[in-house]
């Protein structure tokens, strides 16, 4: 019987077009790299620069409502 290999990594399926996969194939080998580590990476950098981008927005909302508010004189 053969061993039960875990595997810590969930795979996922999804669709390109031909030539956006081709290109992505050349890249890999140009790399030396699989097509599974350059979309690793990808998704990693997508999902960085997406919570940047939410953070960024909160920032600004919080900035913007701190200058919204009316000033009050001290007296």
């Amino acid at each position: 019987m053969a061993p039960i290999i875990s595997r810590n990594t969930e795979t996922v399926t999804f669709s390109l077009p031909p030539p956006q996969a081709q290109h992505l194939r050349q890249v890999a080998r140009e790399e030396e790299r699989t097509v599974s580590e350059l979309l690793r990476e990808a998704i990693r950098l997508y999902m960085e620069e997406r919570e940047w981008r939410i953070e960024e927005r909160i920032r600004r909302r919080s900035r913007r409502s701190s200058t919204d508010e009316p000033e009050t004189e001290e007296r």
